[in-house]
Order: structure tokens, then C-alpha cells, then sequence
């Protein structure tokens, strides 16, 4: 009689009805529930209304440590969730060192993805025409993005000016003034780096006018670096290329002050007459042709008006006090351009 139960039980039908039936339902609605509660939690956020805040992933960061950050800070609700949604979209080993932007009113699927796709968070920064490579590195710092010291020791490595080809002293004037993003997990020489290739690419449509000039690039770059310093006004620079062209070409001193200044340790807003006659490399009172490399970091247009001048027959300039400067082709003229539009206030004060 009991083993007649038993295969009574076990016969096919009897025991689908009443034993894998009941079952199979049981793990169909264990399977819903997870799907569900996966659902809830990749779709509902941690908060209904959040507030933009930076989360830090740091280099070499595991997915736990970084789950867990996550839900310590309030950005998710399970770490543990998070975990294995992580492993099911096979992106637990792709997400990407760096500070990001986000928020506990978006979805965890949504933060996933941001973290996935290595959306780190940029800075915008503006490097102005003129700026010297000291210029640039305090200014970055500033914008917490590198290190000043460690900038302006990167820029000045022979090894890395050799790198891009250049044979300058250091890459003053090929740092390109331009507006940037930047995230605080970029390494200064990758700052370095980003500049740098900028700068070639805007002298990419050039190419065909340096092949044609007498000038090698950094010869072009230190002179454009030193129109920049001279003049804010587009449309003097390629006259004042112009003058400088000339004077190189009759041998005479360029004369310039901003070159005079970038030679000057310390300088104190001052130029002085005993600034003028001290001879450093860079003073173009002293010295004949140009300084033995830029003196700032030029723009295009200033790249553009060495090698393409105004046809001029000048060879002195001298500030109005208006930002635009009186040009004028004899010595007599320019000395009575001084007297007239520097009158008031020497240009170099005596010590």
C-alpha cells in the first residue's frame, strides 16, 4: 500500500500538480521579486530632490570600496545591489579613476553609467595671449587643477622640450592660450600635453607660410611672443611685426621693454633706466637680434603678423596712453612722437 502512495505521488501528473507546480511558482515569483526590487532600486534614487555634489574615484579604487563610498555618502541605498548590477553589466573593471558630478536624485543606473563612461567633471579655464609659462602654472593652481611648482618644472625639462621637437630652453610660447577643460585627476603633464597639441594644431594652416619664411619656428614664436607683449590691438600687430622686421634686417636693436622685463627676477611693476642698460639675455637694448627664446606665450594673430607683416617703412613705435602706439619711420619723428605722447611720464623712471 505505501509504495502503492508512492508512485500514486510520483506518477507524472500527480506530482506536477501537486509538488513542481506550487514550486515552479514559488521561484517565478522569486525571480519577479528580485527583478522588481532590482527595478525599484536602478530606477528609484537614493533622494527625491538631490544637490549636485563632486565624488571622488580614486586610482585603483576596487568596486566595493567604491559601492560602498557611494552608499556611505548617501548616493545610492545598497551597495551590495549596486555591486552585482555592476558585475551583471560587466563594467565592474571599467570604471575610471577621477572627481565626478553627481547627485543623489538620479537613479543608481544613472550613476553607473556616469561612472562607466568615465564622465569626469571638467573645469573651464581660460589661458590669456601673453601669458608666460609662470603665468599659467600660478594660474592653474589657482583653479586647484595642477601644481604651480610642478608645472613650471615639467615646462622647463629639456627632455620634454625634445619631445614635441622644439629646441628652445623650454616651452615658453608654445603653451597656447586658449580656453580648456580640465579635471582635477588630469596629470600636469597631461595639461602640458593638451596645450601643446593645441598650439600645433592652430599653426597647422600656417605651414605653407613658415616653409616660406626666413625664419625657423622658434625664431617665429619669440618674436610673435614678443608682438603679443607689446601691443593688445589686433589690428597693429602685423605693424609692429613690421618695425621689428625692419630693424632686424638693418641690424639694429629691437629695443623692446617687455623683453627687458621678462629678463628682470622679481620684477616690480617698474622699469628703470639701470633695467635698461643691465645686460641679460633677454635685454633687447643691449643685445642684437632676438632674446634666446619667447617671452610669453602668443596667440595666432601674433603668429600670423610675423609672417604676414604690413609693408611699413617704420622703425620706432611709442605708446599714445590710449592702448594704440604712433609709428614712425625716422629717429627725429619718433623723439618728437615721445615728447608728445610721453610727456607727462617717462618711460623709465631713474633709480
Amino acid at each position: 500500500m505505501f509504495i502503492k502512495s508512492l508512485s500514486n505521488i510520483f506518477s507524472r501528473p500527480v506530482f506536477y500538480r501537486r509538488v513542481l507546480l506550487p514550486l515552479s511558482g514559488i521561484v517565478i515569483l522569486g525571480i519577479l521579486f528580485l527583478v522588481t526590487a532590482f527595478w525599484v532600486f536602478l530606477s528609484m534614487p537614493a533622494e527625491k530632490e538631490g544637490i549636485d555634489s563632486f565624488f571622488l574615484v580614486n586610482e585603483g579604487a576596487s568596486l566595493s570600496q567604491i559601492a560602498g563610498d557611494l552608499e556611505e555618502r548617501g548616493f545610492i541605498k545598497s551597495s551590495r545591489v549596486f555591486i552585482l548590477w555592476a558585475r551583471f553589466k560587466d563594467v565592474s573593471r571599467k570604471i575610471k579613476a577621477g572627481e565626478y558630478c553627481i547627485n543623489p536624485g538620479m537613479p543608481p543606473s544613472k550613476i553607473l553609467g556616469i561612472l562607466n563612461r568615465g564622465a569626469i567633471a571638467t573645469y573651464q579655464v581660460t589661458i590669456p595671449e601673453g601669458f608666460s609659462r609662470i603665468q599659467i602654472g600660478e594660474l592653474l593652481e589657482k583653479k586647484e587643477l595642477v601644481d604651480k611648482e610642478t608645472f613650471i618644472s615639467l615646462t622647463g625639462d629639456e627632455e620634454i622640450v625634445n619631445r614635441y621637437g622644439l629646441s628652445g630652453p623650454d616651452l615658453e610660447g608654445y603653451l597656447y592660450p586658449d580656453t580648456y577643460r580640465f579635471a582635477k585627476s588630469h596629470s600636469a603633464i597631461s595639461v602640458i600635453d593638451t596645450m601643446i597639441r593645441r598650439f600645433f594644431e592652430v599653426i597647422e594652416p600656417l605651414k605653407e607660410d613658415i616653409e616660406l619664411s626666413n625664419m625657423n619656428m622658434e625664431e617665429i614664436v619669440t618674436l610673435a611672443s614678443i608682438i603679443e607683449k607689446e601691443t593688445a590691438r589686433p589690428e597693429e600687430r602685423p605693424v609692429i611685426a613690421s618695425v621689428f622686421l625692419n630693424r632686424l634686417n638693418k641690424g639694429m636693436r629691437l629695443e623692446s621693454d617687455p623683453t627687458v622685463i621678462y629678463g628682470i627676477k622679481d620684477f616690480d611693476g617698474n622699469i628703470r633706466k639701470r633695467h635698461l642698460r643691465e645686460k641679460t639675455p633677454f635685454n633687447t637694448y643691449v643685445i642684437r637680434g632676438l632674446p634666446p627664446g619667447p617671452i610669453a606665450n602668443p596667440g595666432i594673430d601674433s603668429i600670423r603678423a610675423v609672417l604676414l607683416p604690413a609693408e611699413t617703412d617704420y622703425f620706432f613705435f611709442v605708446s599714445k596712453n590710449d592702448g594704440t602706439h604712433y609709428f614712425s619711420e625716422t629717429f627725429s619723428e619718433h623723439l618728437r612722437a615721445v615728447e608728445t605722447y610721453q610727456r607727462s611720464r617717462g618711460r623709465a623712471k631713474n633709480n
